[in-house]
């Protein structure tokens, strides 16, 4: 599996709720060790759901100059930290001879959430207080696309698209088309999104869709167990550096991983939940395996989506083992939102990035708060504590919000 038309991974970035960094981060997610906590960047005292996997001792004028740190928003410097670890790990230099040939596609869900929640309470406070000149830039969704594209002089087609919790995924596919039409050399890609706030945390309350184990907030996430009751709300950033294998190898660096294939599909059932059945979401799967000619008993694991919502993880094994067949029961299957939550637009990224570094090291993380099986998820979902086991095929799941089903597949590089 390896040849000069494939595009490859080179370089990989993370601002997580368990790491400041890829190797933190990974180290972290195979010790098992959850981030989640009591909610600090806002009082949560009066809501049902009072934790969150938030990102812990990130400094942004580590990244950016007191100005830079003024006008951006909390996503967009998430963003810009993980593209400057992606791309030093990556070795590219962008200078004057290949800007042009550099791209970046740099996705969100929730975008600028915080710095509009933050404007319109100071607008409509007891003394109004008037946004600042950066407050509509900074909350678009494609800042952090473009602060990334600014901080690495990056000159190349820059995209972004919001595909809620499939977002971060989805611009990893997105990269892999430009590298294939000839439009870019390299491309800077992945997900990012920071929007923990009263207002979102009232309204996904509101859905029932948050965990309410106040008092455990390390056993909160707990995906494919019979006792879930929600997911845990996260931030962070996941951003990678992709490129054809030919460029890599004239270079000379060493890819993690391929990009095989992906694909994109939509239940069209649902502004919020999945299509129980599965189809869609298996569908997705099955596309992505052949378009990168895999076949099911090829895949030696899977990055679930596993948000840890009752809905969401009876169907995502439903649509597994529609896709596999008798594969899926022996495909190891984990799910690393229950360490560090639910990072809405970086969750596919983070979702790709495990993939990588499974195929890198040849061991694959655990899906923790696995206690009490549920009957209807009865895959083997890696619990307690990782696996060592080769993995040449590995494949990740993103789902969204109105039914967004994006799944990726890779493979190793002989």
């Amino acid at each position: 599996m390896g040849n000069g038309h494939e595009v490859v991974i080179t370089g990989i970035g993370a601002v997580t709720p368990v790491g400041i960094g890829r190797e933190e981060t990974w180290r972290n997610l195979l010790a098992g060790r959850s981030g989640v906590g009591p909610v600090t960047a806002f009082d949560a005292s009066g809501l049902p759901t009072r934790i969150a996997a938030e990102v812990k001792g990130f400094d942004p004028a580590a990244y950016l100059d007191a100005k830079r740190v003024r006008r951006s928003a909390r996503f967009s410097q998430f963003a810009v930290a993980a593209a400057r670890e992606a791309v030093a790990d990556a070795k590219l230099e962008i200078g004057q001879d290949n800007a042009a040939r550099v791209g970046v596609v740099v996705n969100a869900a929730v975008a600028g959430f915080d710095t509009v929640e933050t404007a319109t309470r100071g607008l409509l406070s007891s003394s109004p207080v008037t946004p600042n000149s950066y407050f509509v830039p900074s909350s678009l969704t494609n800042m952090p696309a473009c602060e990334t594209a600014i901080d690495l002089g990056a000159h190349g087609p820059v995209n972004a698209s919001a595909l809620a919790c499939a977002s971060g995924l989805y611009a990893l596919l997105d990269a892999r088309r430009l590298i294939l039409s000839g439009e870019a050399d390299a491309v800077v890609c992945g997900g990012t999104d920071a929007a923990i706030t009263p207002v979102m945390f009232a309204g996904l309350v509101g859905m029932g869709a948050m965990s309410e184990r106040n008092d455990d907030p390390r056993g909160a996430s707990r995906p494919f167990s019979a006792d879930r009751d929600g997911f845990v709300f996260g931030e962070g950033a996941v951003i990678m550096v992709v490129e054809s294998a030919e460029h890599a190898a004239g270079r000379g660096v060493t890819p993690y991983a391929a990009v095989a294939g992906g694909a994109l599909t939509c239940d069209a059932f649902h502004i919020s939940a999945p299509d129980p059945y599965g189809g869609h979401a298996a569908e997705a799967i099955g596309q992505a395996l052949r378009r990168a000619g895999v076949q099911p008993g090829d895949l030696d694991y899977v990055c679930a989506h596993g948000t840890s919502t009752a809905a969401n993880d009876a169907t995502e094994t439903r649509a597994i083992r529609t896709a596999l067949g008798s594969a899926a029961d022996r495909v190891a299957v984990s799910a690393p939102k229950s360490m560090v939550g639910h990072l809405i637009g970086a969750a596919g990224s983070l979702g790709a990035m495990v993939c990588a570094m499974a195929i890198r090291d040849g061991v694959v993380p655990p899906t923790i708060n696995l206690e009490v099986p549920d009957p209807a998820c009865d895959l083997d979902y890696v619990p307690g504590a990782a696996r060592r086991t080769p993995v040449r095929v590995a494949a990740t799941n993103a789902f969204g919000f109105g039914g967004q089903n994006c799944v990726a597949v890779f493979s190793g590089l002989e």
